[in-house]
Parts: C-alpha cells; structure tokens; sequence
C-alpha cells in the first residue's frame, strides 16, 4: 500500500510519493493510533548539517497530550527537540544512511525511520564494511547491496504481515534481471516464516507478532541471483533488531521471605535482601526495578520501622534500638509487603508483591531470678531421688539459650551428696540426693544455689542477688538395718572337719547409734547345708562335713548369706556374707584314663596305650602318680607298665594276643600323706586290622591273670 511520505532538502520538507517499507501511515483508520504517525522520512544531505539546524518535523501522537515523551536518535549527533523536529547536535560532516528514532511515553512507544540521501560516494572499502560485513567485492562489480539495519517493536498487532524495511540495489545501471532472496533463522530456519521479502522490490516483512524476551534479533542473509538462481549480489547481513516493550511484571525470587535483626539492634541494621527479576530488556527502563514497602503489620509501636533501599532491595531498621526490645515489643514478628515496580518505579512500571517475615530475636539481656529466696525440702535417711524444684523467671525467649537455666551448687556440698538438674520442660532446677544421707551423721543441711543461661549475658546486664536462693533440707529418722562388719568375712578351713567345728564369729552392728537395739542372727542362704548361726551370739559352726570337691564349691570357696534382725518398730533387717576358703585334704583316690584301648593283633608295635592318672585332690594330695600292673600272678608275662611322666605311663604288651577283649588289672597311687591308691582295670580290645580298618570282638573280656594260668599248662605240653 502507497502514502504520503515526508521529504525534505535540507530544512525545507516536501511532499513525495514514494512507497513505505514499516507499513501505511497510522491514522488511516478511525480513532486514535498512539506512536509515529508517519514511519518513514526522507532527508537530502547537502554537503552538510549545521548544529542547530532543524532538519525535519516528526509526526508522533501518543493519543494522551503527549507529555513527558522522550526521543532517542540512533545517532547521538541528533535530537528531537519540544517542537518535534530533528535537530543536529554539532555541525555534521558525514551522517549514516538512515537514522532511527525511538519515542516513547506512558502511553505509547514506537520507532520512525530516517532516510539520508544525496550522501558522497564511498571508498570501496568502506562500502564494502558497511553492504557486506567485511564481504570482497569483485572489482569489476558495478552494483552491490544496501541492507540498513532494521528495529521491530515486540507485540505489534495484527494485521500482519507488516513491512519493516527494504533492500536496495545500487547500480549504475537499470537492473531488471534479478530477485530478492532472504536466508536464515527466522526466514527459512527456525523459527521459519518469521521473517519474508519481496523478491521484485526487496522489502522485508514480518508475518506475526515478535517476542525479545524469546529472542531479542536476528541475524539474516540478502541475496540477488537472476531468475536461474545464480547468485548476482551477495550475501548481504541484515540484523533485525527486536525492541523491548515492557510487557514483563517484575517476579521475586520467592514469594515469601523470612529475615531476623537481633533485639536492640542499632538504627540501620541490615535484615535481608529482596531480590525480584525482570524479563524485559536490562538496557531499558522496562527492567529498571525499585522497591517500596506498603504496609507493615502490625503498625505498632511505629508504622515505619523498617526501610528498603529502592534500588538495591536491603531491608534495614529504622526504629531506634530502644524501642527495638523484643520482651516490650506487641509482638515478636513482623510482616512487611514489598511491591517491585520496573520502569524505574514511575506511575506506569509494571509491580511485583512479595512478603517479607521479620522475626526480632532475644539477646540474653535479662538474668534469670529464683522465685522465692529460701526453699525448703525434707527427705529420709537413706533415700535418693529429687527433693524440691527449684523455679526461676526469666523474660528472655523461652527455649533459647538466653532462657535456658543452669544451676550449680556453690556451698554446703562438701560430700557431693546432692546433684541439680535442669528440667527441660519447664527450666525448672531439680535438687536430688545422690548419695543416702544419714540421720545420725548431719540431719539438716543447707545449700547455696545458683542460677546461671547457657548464652551469656549482655555487657551491661548481670547477675543478681536473685540469681541465688538457699535450700534447707531436713533428713528424717529411719530404723536402719544391721550392717555387718567386715562384708563378706572371709575364713579358711580344712575340709572334712569334724561336725559342729567353730567356721567363723559375725559382726553386725546397729547405725542407730541413738537408739538400743537387740540384734539376732539366722542363715538366709546355705546352698549345701553344711552351716549354723547362733542367734544370739553370731557364731558359725559346722553341721555337715565341708567338702572342697563339692559342686557348691566354686574354685574353692563356699559362699553363705547370714541376716541380722533388730528389734525396732518395724524391724529393720541386714545381710552378710561369709566366704569360706577350704583347704584341701586327700579324701579321694586316683583313678586312670583312658578306660578302653584298642592294638591291632598282628601289630609290630607292642605298644597298647598310654595311660593317666586323675585326681579330685589337689597337689601335693594328687600327682606325681605310680601306675604299676595289678598284683595278680602272671600278668608281667604278658604285660609291662613303663612310666613316661609324673602323671602318665605307658601300657605295652610283651608278645601278641589273639583278637579278643581283656580286662587288665592296674594299681594307681597318689602323693597324699598319707597316700591314697586304687585298683582298677582298663579294657584292651585286641582287634583285626585290614586296610586301615579295626574288627574288634564285641564279645565279654578275658581276665588278662586267667589268661596267662590257663597258656602256661598249654605251653608246658606242647614241650614234652
């Protein structure tokens, strides 16, 4: 579609028709168009542009008066003053091809296109910097490309496609043979069909709405081939710039943020920081954010007692440090809403809400104080456990170190019968005894105790003389039981004594010293039954033989528990124990091991086993051992008995037997005084041995003596 496009030489405009590359002429339509109302315009350069000189008027109209709409020209040797008109700021020997001109206001935002004609011919080198982005041109080329860079508002609206700029040929002579071509993302990449050109005129359209923050340019290819597609001029860079409208709230990082500031802090204490972010262009005012607190709940002692730096988001106090007393303050948590406004913060920046949690915390500014001065406590003698709860108020936040309680003992412990303890549910101090104390021993005592927090204090608070508080406690009789003396008693006696022999005298005594008692004496426990007690006395005697190989006796000691009543109200009871430490006497006589042995019938070697001695006894009443044959008449014909130790010998056979089983008879004798011995047999199975197997008989066994009385006949007639 045709307009009417502005011209002028020098500062004198005229009118020309010539065809629009950004689109028709806005207010072809009914209503208010806010932006430019003419895109494009076109400027005769003359040699020069003097500073001051009025070059052209632009028609913009942001359909609200116009007020406070600012204007940014692509070259900083120009401006658009009050009355709208293109102005150079210095004197202008050499201007670009084409200027651009961004206004905007609270209303509207758009960009108008200036082109310079009439400018002096270039180097080549120049022209070929700026057609071709460095491209070489062929010396003999008579044309090449003008591609000026092209600026896009994000966001337009339909309908589309619009025309936003064009491609010239520079010639010298008229071209007709050749087409338009247009490369790369956002043409025929993706994204494709973003961006189209004319193939006869060379002009550039968009196909539908862009988005900076998706992507904020693009970078295309010109190119002019003839109709066969040889390629003519170049390629050409075309760089379509996307302007950034400010269609992007400011967003916080989170949605809620939690700060603390200790109590007391001084004015200007930083609490937190507020971060929101802006996706519009950072080179803007659209991504310019500034940050305002709008309310403050509760509003109490102060509505403003904190601050936000506008720029950087630092929340800070403001409210004196007084006054910042978390144990004074209505509450101990605050709630401030922030509000992120872009455009640098003006009336018609986009906002963004967050919460910001302020919590005041306790410092340790108050001591804690016992609640009463003296506190009193009764307990029996001989019990433990906690006697009294000691309470303390303390106006620091509880379950804090600054609330927390200590308590020490500082007098009146010198036994270290007592221990106090924390309750962590309530900080309340609990004084226990630790050790039983003892009526007759010290029946009042008095205690100093101290209370401390786990945080220290602040410098200038201390501790009190509420921080201490005295204790009496006053221990009560009980009707104690006997305490024997020595426990356990240990005796050492002979085994086998003769019965009712004096063991032992038990001592049991009364520790109610302020009272007299009576005390009786009784076995409470006597496993084997061997003992008894007077009553009266606290004599022990024998009442059964004592027995060291008893299995009550347990690495020869005997135990017994005796119990000693007194004649109090209620009677009081007590336990001794008496160990006694028996001494060993020869009462039992040795005996061998093994009792059976086998030897092969046919073996070579005579020897049948070796043989040990046991004894119950301990030494001296035990080994060394004498094992010898049995006194029957015969045996050493068949039989030897060698000694190979103290305690073992060996049994050998002095010529081989027929496979049978004999019994032979042994004699063993201990060391004892006097010694003990005993008659005894082992079992000797003479067996057949084939392939390293053993075939004994498992028939009744031959008397090794009647054995040798019946083969010495035998013998004696195969001699005659």
């Amino acid at each position: 579609m045709s307009s009417v496009k502005k011209c002028v030489i020098l500062s004198r405009p005229y009118k020309c028709n010539v065809a629009l590359v950004g689109g028709q002429e806005d207010g072809g339509h009914d209503g208010c168009s806010p932006g430019f109302q003419v895109k494009r315009y076109q400027l005769l350069f003359s040699g020069s542009f003097q500073k001051g000189q009025a070059l052209v008027q632009v028609e913009f109209d942001d359909c609200a008066g116009n007020e406070d709409v600012q204007f940014e020209v692509s070259d900083p040797s120009f401006f658009v003053d009050g009355d709208l008109n293109l102005v150079a700021q210095q004197d202008v020997l050499q201007s670009q091809p084409v200027l651009f001109i961004h206004g905007l206001s609270a209303h509207a935002e758009d960009t108008a296109q200036v082109e310079v004609t009439g400018l002096p011919a270039q180097s080549p080198h120049t022209l070929r910097d700026f057609l071709g982005g460095g491209q070489t041109l062929p010396f003999r080329s008579k044309r090449s490309l003008l591609i000026p860079p092209v600026i896009v508002t994000e966001n337009q609206r339909a309908p589309f496609p619009r025309k936003i700029g064009k491609s010239h040929v520079i010639s010298k002579e008229k071209l007709g043979n050749h087409i338009f071509r247009l490369t790369g993302p956002g043409a025929d990449q993706h994204p494709k069909g973003l961006f189209t050109i004319d193939i006869d005129t060379g002009e550039v359209s968009v196909s539908r709405s862009l988005d900076r923050e998706a992507i904020d340019s693009y970078q295309l290819e010109v190119s002019t081939t003839d109709f066969a597609g040889n390629l003519i001029e170049g390629p050409a860079l075309l760089v379509i710039t996307v302007i950034d409208q400010n269609d992007n709230r400011p967003i916080f990082k989170e949605l809620s943020y939690t700060g603390e500031v200790l109590e007391g802090s001084p004015t200007g204490t930083t609490v937190m920081r507020m971060t929101a972010l802006d996706a519009d262009d950072p080179g803007t005012d659209n991504a310019v954010l500034r940050y305002n607190i709008v309310r403050q709940s509760p509003d109490k002692p102060s509505p403003n007692m904190f601050y936000i730096d506008a720029e950087r988001g630092d929340i800070v106090t403001i409210i004196s440090n007084k006054l910042l007393d978390r144990e004074t303050l209505p509450t101990t948590t605050y709630e401030l809403e922030i509000v992120a406004k872009d455009m640098a913060g003006s009336e018609v920046g986009l906002t963004g809400t967050a919460t910001a949690t302020i919590i005041i915390t306790d410092k340790n500014d108050h001591a804690p104080e016992f609640t009463h001065t003296l506190f009193e406590a009764h307990v029996f003698e001989g019990s433990t456990g906690v006697v009294v709860n000691l309470t303390v108020d303390d106006r620091d936040d509880p379950d804090t170190g600054a609330w927390r309680a200590i308590y020490s003992i500082i007098k009146g412990d010198p036994t270290l019968s007592f221990k106090i303890q924390t309750n962590p549910d309530n900080n309340e101090g609990m004084l226990s005894v630790s050790k039983p104390l003892d009526y007759e021993a010290k029946a009042p005592h008095t205690l100093l105790i101290k209370v401390e927090n786990e945080d220290p204090l602040v410098p200038d608070v201390g501790y009190g003389p509420s921080s201490t508080a005295t204790v009496h406690i006053r221990v009560l009789d009980i009707n104690e039981g006997p305490v024997f003396f020595p426990d356990p008693l240990v005796v050492s006696r002979m085994e086998n004594i003769p019965l009712g022999s004096f063991v032992a005298s038990l001592n049991a005594t009364d520790p109610d010293i302020l009272q007299v008692q009576s005390i009786r004496y009784a076995v409470l426990r006597d496993p084997a039954g061997w003992l008894s007690v007077s009553p009266v006395t606290g004599a022990v005697n024998t009442s059964a033989p004592l027995d060291r190989e008893s299995p009550y006796v347990h690495d020869n000691k005997y135990t017994a528990v005796f119990i000693a009543t007194d004649n109090g109200s209620p009677p009081a009871t007590g336990t001794g124990t008496l160990v006694i430490h028996l001494e060993d006497y020869n009462d039992n006589a040795p005996y061998v091991v093994p009792s059976i042995a086998r030897v092969c019938e046919d073996a070579h070697d005579m020897n049948v086993a070796i043989v040990g001695g046991r004894d119950k006894d301990l030494p001296p009443n035990a080994a060394p051992f004498k094992i010898e044959l049995g006194k029957q008449l015969g045996l050493d014909k068949t039989w030897k008995v060698t000694r190979v130790n103290s305690t073992h010998s060996q049994v050998m056979l002095l010529h081989p037997l027929k496979m049978a089983n004999y019994q032979l008879p042994l004699l063993i004798t201990d060391s004892g005084v006097p010694p003990l011995s005993n008659n005894t047999e082992i079992k000797v199975q003479v067996c057949v041995c084939k392939k390293n197997k053993m075939h004994c008989s498992s028939g009744p066994s031959h008397r090794a003596g009647l054995l040798v009385l019946l083969a010495t006949p035998l013998l004696a007639l195969l001699c005659l």
